[in-house]
């Protein structure tokens, strides 16, 4: 069994660093260290005194210590981190615009004010939940021992667990509208014959590369030669000896040598 340390750093980087920041920001409300009324988003607040912040700050606070901020957590770090290494493996800059485009959607539809919210950590949340549901619909969930179902029916089932604990079901809903629309817009329009119009965009992959975690098959940004495909093979020193990897690894000839005029 690992260690908390071994196990925390064994998480994928986008999930690892998207729960260490909602968790610092509810240690900090539970600490008493601020009010997070700083963290909400206030429109007036934003254009009138300019505190850009909030179009952040609403996104990472997903509660303060509780059970509802526990199950958050959950979600971000089991379905969350599978994602990241099932259907994103070896795609960080496409997980990274999965968030990215969440945000900018939710942002968007928070100016309507029959929609407004001011914390909208939830909603991203269960657009996890929703893109997860998707991805692997016929995941075998088996909750607690009481009952058994596809992945596909995880939102509605995470749903019905936000109405028990009394949570208002807006910011969840607009989750998976959200999460619809994301996966609408990658995978199911471009099945159909559709243009990719939700690629990401190439900005994002140049900030995943100077972020320097994860990896992005196929980047369209070079990648810097000491980490990505450089020359790997046989290298010679100037006037000494040959140096090269095991033989048995990188699959070149092992069999007999002859030196010239020689055995």
């Amino acid at each position: 069994m690992s260690t908390p340390a071994q196990y925390y750093n064994s998480l994928p980087p986008v999930a690892k660093t998207y729960a260490t920041v909602c968790l610092v920001t509810s240690l900090g409300r539970h600490l008493q260290l601020y009010s997070p009324a700083i963290l909400a988003l206030y429109y007036e607040d934003v254009f009138k005194h300019f505190q850009i912040w909030r179009l952040i700050t609403n996104f990472i606070f997903i509660g303060s210590f509780s059970f509802t901020f526990a199950f958050r957590l959950f979600i971000i770090l089991k379905y969350g981190v599978q994602l990241e290494r099932g259907p994103f493996d070896k795609r960080t800059a496409d997980y990274v615009w999965m968030f990215l485009f969440g945000a900018f959607s939710l942002l968007a539809i928070s100016a309507i004010p029959f929609l407004r919210s001011s914390f909208m950590g939830a909603s991203l949340v269960f657009m996890i939940v929703y893109v997860w549901s998707r991805e692997l619909p016929n995941t075998r969930i088996n909750f607690h021992g009481l009952v058994e179902f596809k992945g596909f029916y995880l939102p509605w089932t995470m749903l019905a667990i936000d109405l028990v604990l009394g949570n208002p079901l807006m910011p969840s809903l607009l989750g998976i509208g959200v999460g619809h629309l994301y996966y609408f817009l990658t995978v199911l329009h471009p099945l159909a014959g559709g243009n990719d119009i939700c690629k990401t965009p190439f900005w994002v992959h140049k900030l995943v590369k100077r972020w320097g975690r994860g990896y992005q098959i196929n980047s369209p940004v070079k990648q810097n030669e000491s980490t990505g495909g450089a020359f790997q093979g046989r290298s010679y020193r100037v006037g000494g000896t040959s140096t090269a990897r095991d033989p048995s690894n990188l699959g070149v000839f092992s069999g007999r040598s002859r030196r010239l005029a020689g055995r």
